[in-house]
């Protein structure tokens, strides 16, 4: 249900342009750059793309819009003065995208303070690929006083002694890098531990 809805939210604008555009030369090349970015906010919804879905859905929803507006320009030079069916089409339209950036500033509010509580732990997306021969035996989430972080126990299947597993996740030290554009204003950090016989790697935020 909600990769529908994500669908449908990407192609919107889209579907939006169609129901304005007036002319071919301005109407084919601003529907063909709203769907090229529906395509690449469905790629990010999927998992395709790797870039935070929040900020995302934001500058999409801010940019198409703004696109759309300039199409709508374009075309009134082409076109002169459009026809009072047109304007009741772009009052709606005008609606409808006014209500879809509300939407979604109001769930990125939202998130913002989600992510403030430090309730949740970042994904397993955040640990490093695992070389051949390194495997995940165990994963979960923890919570303290600090947040929430994720940790797993990694083994080596080729007899690699803790040290040597460590140096091949290349986490000798701990690496921070950025979780997001707008929004999500934490680093997420990744590192490894040598838990007396076993290698722990983990993910924490940062504020």
């Amino acid at each position: 249900m909600l990769t529908v809805l994500g669908i449908l939210f990407a192609v919107a604008p889209a579907v939006v342009w169609m129901t304005i555009a007036r002319t071919r030369p301005v109407g084919f090349p601003v529907g063909g750059a709203l769907l090229a970015g529906a395509g690449l906010l469905i790629s990010v919804q999927q998992g395709w793309i790797d870039a935070p879905r929040p900020d995302a859905h934001l500058v999409f929803t801010v940019l198409a819009p703004l696109l759309i507006a300039c199409g709508a320009g374009l075309e009134g030079r082409h076109e002169g003065s459009p026809p009072p069916r047109w304007i009741s089409r772009r009052n709606g339209a005008i609606g409808f995208l006014g209500m879809q950036f509300a939407l979604t500033l109001v769930a990125g509010l939202l998130y913002a303070l989600m992510i403030s509580e430090g309730s949740d732990a970042p994904s397993t997306k955040a640990f490093p690929t695992l070389p051949p021969g390194i495997t995940m035996i165990e994963e979960g989430t923890s919570c303290g006083s600090g947040g929430c972080w994720r940790a797993a126990t990694v083994i080596s299947e080729d007899g690699l002694s803790r040290p040597e597993i460590i140096r091949e996740l290349g986490l000798q030290q701990e690496k921070c890098h950025s979780s997001g554009w707008l929004l999500d204003w934490r680093d997420v950090c990744v590192g490894a531990k040598d838990n007396a016989g076993n290698v722990t790697i983990y993910a924490s935020w940062r504020y």
